[in-house]
């Protein structure tokens, strides 16, 4: 590794686009304690009256999350939206093949309406429609239940349950990871592709407004990548407005350099999913543009699940069992960082993101039952961006020092973008990837009427592994950093090894 000094030149006649500010989203799945003893836990000292932890709550406010997906996931491929409606005591258990639980309902679609408008305006649903296990007709169903303001059997139901004014979803996720043979109802590209314009189509009848998610792949590496797309979109191209990428990064037999430059690869699976909605759309001879919504992201111990669900008993359905509860360290949170950077770079076409998942679950959240609630390293990149990626993300390109990775091949050790705000100021988040050497960054600033750093911190740490915890909560934080100088237009600072930064310019 040369520890040369990375440089760049940010200009405001050279942006990528404007942040829209779902980028922000989450996901809530009824996957293990995500909802029960996570965001809904009646006897929590905590509690509001409606079951909802206001501990969670504050946290979900600080992080900055906006829209909120739900209810799946793989979970919704057998959802019935029936189960989770009406008095809570007369709602139906059910089994949830997805992830081998016992689903209670006592948490349904009145009750996360309801936690969002708790969390604030921000927070916007997302809901995502059964298209493993149904079909066209629970689709408006759902949707006349949820939207439909008064007078038909199903408005008035809502209504009857006691919600006399409409849900107002506007986003809607027609089905989840169709292309998974693991996914209840897998189908084929053509299969879904039919079926998702259906649905479209019928559900613009009641609302030509809706907004409308077609699945993707569930990940670059599946066999049917860009064919599915291609297939899809054929179908859905007029109908729908963004079109799902999920991925999940882990480091694979010891390769940490490779998991460093994870973004690589969620970079390269955006700008393959674009060349392939614009092929169509160029086929199509249409001006329309398809947008992208990643509303699954994050770093996920995937093989640890994958070990334990081939280990579990089939006879024993767990009510809200302890699953994926990842926790998470420095270098998970570095890498994490890396891909709220990969997001914010192609906000052009990314207009949609949800971190999966939201409390326990992956989540940059946890809590106890009965106890505490606390953030995970994964938090602070997370809340810091939310709070200061707002605006117009201008135009990174990096001429950086590099290493080599197993996957990759020679990447750059500086990913960094950078975004200027409505009153001016611009905020620059970077991560160094080396993981033994500082940084030096040199930033050029033209035609920006910048004079001062406001403030440059850094979530680093002399033991990568260290991670926040139920018995040392606060073990890791983001601290400041000193010494860093704007001097005549240029910005000088040294990103410490291994390194999240926020480096705020005003």
């Amino acid at each position: 590794m040369s520890t040369t000094t990375a440089r760049f030149t940010l200009d405001p006649a050279f942006t990528v686009g404007e942040v829209n500010p779902r980028l922000f989203g989450s996901f809530v799945e009824h996957l293990g304690r995500c909802v029960y003893t996570g965001i809904f836990e009646p006897d929590h000292p905590a509690a509001d009256e409606a079951g909802i932890r206001t501990d969670v709550l504050d946290l979900v406010r600080e992080l900055g999350v906006t829209a909120i997906r739900y209810p799946g996931g793989n979970f919704v491929s057998g959802y019935k939206w029936e189960d989770s409606v009406g008095p809570a005591e007369d709602r139906p258990r059910r089994l949830d093949l997805a992830w081998h639980s016992l689903e209670t309902n006592r948490f349904g679609l009145s009750e996360y309406i309801d936690f969002l408008r708790k969390v604030g305006p921000q927070a916007e649903p997302m809901m995502a429609i059964n298209l493993g296990t149904r079909g066209v007709a629970e689709a408006l169903e759902l949707q006349e239940y949820a939207n439909h303001p008064s007078g038909t059997a199903l408005s008035d139901l809502r209504a009857a349950h006691g919600d006399k004014d409409p849900f107002g979803i506007r986003m809607w996720c027609l089905g989840n990871e169709m292309d998974g043979p693991w996914q209840t109802g897998h189908k084929t590209a053509e299969e879904y592709g039919r079926l998702a314009a259906e649905t479209a189509r019928a559900m613009r009848q009641i609302d030509p407004g809706v907004e409308l998610v077609a699945c993707g792949s569930s990940g670059q590496s599946m066999p049917t990548f860009a064919e599915w797309e291609a297939t899809v979109l054929k179908e859905t191209y007029d109908l729908v407005d963004h079109v799902s990428l999920h991925a999940y990064y882990e480091p694979h037999e010891g390769d940490i350099d490779s998991f460093l430059a994870s973004a690589v690869d969620m970079e390269s699976f955006i700008d393959n999913v674009v060349a392939t909605c614009d092929h169509v759309g160029a086929r199509l001879k249409s001006k329309k543009k398809i947008n992208l919504s990643f509303d699954e992201w994050n770093v996920w111990y995937l093989s640890r699940w994958e070990q334990h669900a081939e280990a579990h008993d089939p006879a024993d359905w767990p009510e809200a069992p302890r699953l994926l509860e990842d926790n998470y360290s420095v270098l998970d949170a570095v890498v994490f960082g890396s891909l709220l950077i990969a997001l914010l770079r192609h906000a052009d076409r990314v207009t949609v993101a949800c971190l999966a998942q939201l409390v326990n679950v992956i989540a940059p959240i946890m809590t106890e039952p009965g106890g505490p609630a606390w953030r995970q390293t994964t938090f602070f990149p997370f809340a810091q961006a939310s709070r200061f990626g707002r605006g117009q993300v201008l135009d990174v390109r990096v001429d950086s020092p590099t290493y080599e990775t197993e996957k990759y091949g020679e990447t750059d050790l500086l990913h960094a973008t950078a975004v200027r705000a409505d009153d001016g100021t611009v905020t620059v988040f970077a991560v160094n990837r080396s993981r033994t050497e500082p940084l030096p960054l040199e930033v050029a600033l033209s035609g920006l009427d910048l004079t001062s750093v406001t403030e440059h911190s850094a979530l680093a740490d002399t033991d990568p592994d260290a991670r926040n915890t139920l018995d040392d909560p606060e073990r890791v934080t983001p601290h400041p950093v000193e010494d860093t100088t704007l001097t005549d237009g240029t910005l000088t600072a040294v990103l410490e090894p291994l390194s999240w930064n926020v480096i705020r310019l005003a």
